[in-house]
């Protein structure tokens, strides 16, 4: 059974998977928002549908000094939106402060593409995120 990493964005939500021995994340995909949680629930249907997921782990914004956000107050709302689709799953968070740096830090030294980072550092953020839960376990 493995694990669903999700950094989840106003414009784009980045997802993650452990392989099938919940040792190593890799990134899946980004996911445009569109506005709407209706697209992202609707993508994880068909996710789910292809691999056995237990645990979705949602990485949860906090400020630097590890008060609540105003984005961590939309994410907890999504986190209840999962709670209650997958009321089978396991749902997790993770303090998710710098995966964004990190996920920069990682495409600069991989010289990615300025116009292709924007495509890509949501997916790999969501797979820090995912990381930073196996580590924790």
């Amino acid at each position: 059974m493995r694990m669903l990493g999700i950094d989840y964005g106003e414009a784009r939500v980045g997802i993650a998977i452990t392989d099938a021995l919940n040792i190593t994340a890799q990134g899946l995909e980004t996911i445009q928002r569109n506005g709407s949680d209706k697209v992202i629930l609707r993508r994880l249907d068909e996710i789910l549908a292809t691999y056995e997921i237990e645990t979705i782990v949602v990485g949860m914004p906090l400020h630097m000094n590890g008060t609540i956000s105003e984005r961590a107050k939309v994410t907890k709302e999504f986190i209840h939106k999962l709670k209650c689709k997958y009321n089978q799953l396991k749902i997790e968070t993770v303090d998710e402060r710098l995966t964004t740096v990190e996920a920069h830090k990682t495409m600069n030294f991989l010289e990615v593409n300025k116009n292709k980072k924007r495509d890509v550092v949501d997916t790999i953020s969501a797979m820090y995120i995912l990381e930073t839960y196996l580590n924790k376990n």
